[in-house]
């Protein structure tokens, strides 16, 4: 049929939003490759080293929770074309300004303004996607975008591997800066949703506190939430934790922090293609990201108990399987954006995965917490039990949306 098919312009849209996600996804992973040498460069040795760098990247943490809300909103009442502008402009800005930082202060000033610019080139991209594809094909536009997103935290550590001068950091910053100016040429050709144009213009746009206006809606989007801690768990406690575990369980051979995040991200590009070509086989947006989370839950159970005297290359082909189930995003993302109606679309698209994100925050003070009284690898897997439940959950309580028309309002 006609028009299931996915026209030219859409098919420019989509390449255009997987690129600026690509860039996205580049200058996220970009700054926890050159922590380091680029404090160093800066003065700071030692333990500060760590504190620093957790404190800028809680900084730019926060600068994406506050960015999630306000381009959410900004979306929702005044076109999602706008953000897709927007935020590239804000965060490549900020993201080559960070290449001529002298100070501490000025660090963490560019890291905010570029964590606030991150937080809204998915949302815009997965929500223009999500309105203009075909029912039946909007699956394939978010596995692409977030496919090809996720190989930009490959490409990062290869880039900041290519020279061992001491103020190449810098250069690595420009890099990502001169990439997204570049792309904002490519937006020229982008459009507006036609299903957001046509929206009667009384119906109220972008109130995030619409939200929490009934019990039934506050369960929707809390559930959307939820679905998504396994994958920030997977990342951001045993990946970010393998070269610790990794002595623990007494791995033949030394892991690299940086290797282990580069491995565990090729698993998520993969995995976000095979997850979004899943659901489209599946017909079923849940049947899909049940199926990862249970497969995912037998490979955290074998990366925690089950390794013992491997081989280094053993290691890493696990932390690729489990970067690979956890690679459900796309699938998650498009879940999330199809349960609510036009008016609040964009700021749920938007808001659900930053909030996801800041979740590592709780979840790795409670990681932190129990390991002196019950130890690292058991920290791990009751901290796992809780992400795990909470996502099967709810994924169980939302209602399936695959096929299902978007052109309505809350």
């Amino acid at each position: 049929m006609e028009n299931d098919k996915i026209s030219a312009k859409a098919k420019m849209l989509i390449a255009v939003a997987a690129l600026g996600y690509f860039v996205d996804v580049y200058d996220l992973i970009l700054f926890s490759v050159v922590r380091n040498p680029s404090l160093m460069s800066l003065g700071l040795q030692g333990d500060d080293l760590l504190n620093q760098g957790l404190n800028l990247m809680n900084v730019q943490m926060g600068g994406m929770l506050l960015g999630g809300i306000l381009w959410g909103i900004y979306g929702d009442k005044k076109g999602r074309k706008s953000v897709l502008f927007g935020s590239i402009l804000l965060y490549s800005a900020a993201n080559a300004l960070n290449g001529l930082v002298t100070d501490l202060n000025t660090y963490a000033i560019l890291r905010f303004i570029a964590g606030i610019g991150l937080a809204g080139e998915l949302g815009a991209g997965i929500t223009l996607v999500n309105e203009t594809l075909p029912p039946s094909k909007r699956g394939i536009g978010t596995l692409i975008i977030a496919g090809v997103g996720a190989a930009g935290a490959v490409f990062a550590p290869i880039i900041a591997g290519l020279s061992s001068d001491s103020e190449w950091w810098r250069s690595c910053y420009f890099i990502g800066g001169g990439m997204g100016l570049a792309l904002l040429l490519l937006r020229l050709g982008t459009f507006e949703s036609s299903m957001y144009t046509e929206m009667d213009d009384k119906v109220q746009r972008g109130n995030f506190f619409q939200l929490f206006s009934n019990g039934a809606t506050f369960k929707k989007y809390l559930y959307c939430i939820l679905m998504g801690l396994p994958i920030w768990y997977i990342i951001g406690i045993l990946v970010f934790s393998a070269p610790e575990i990794s002595k623990i369980i007494g791995i033949d051979g030394k892991i690299s922090g940086g290797d282990a995040i580069m491995f565990c991200y090729l698993g998520l590009a993969l995995g976000d293609f095979a997850s979004g070509a899943l659901s489209q086989w599946l017909k079923s947006r849940g049947k899909a990201v049940l199926t990862y989370l249970f497969i995912a839950v037998g490979i955290c159970v074998y990366y925690l108990f089950g390794m013992s005297n491997i081989t280094t290359t053993h290691a890493y082909i696990m932390i690729t399987l489990l970067g690979f189930f956890g690679g459900y995003w796309a699938v998650f993302l498009t879940f999330s954006s199809e349960q609510f109606g036009t008016n609040v679309r964009m700021t749920v698209t938007t808001t659900v995965p930053n909030f996801v994100r800041g979740a590592l925050i709780p979840i790795s003070l409670l990681f932190k917490f129990l390991i002196p009284s019950v130890g690292l690898i058991q920290s791990a897997a009751y901290v796992g039990v809780l992400c795990f439940a909470l996502a099967i959950y709810s994924v169980i309580q939302l209602k399936e949306t695959f096929g299902k028309s978007l052109d309505y309002t809350e």
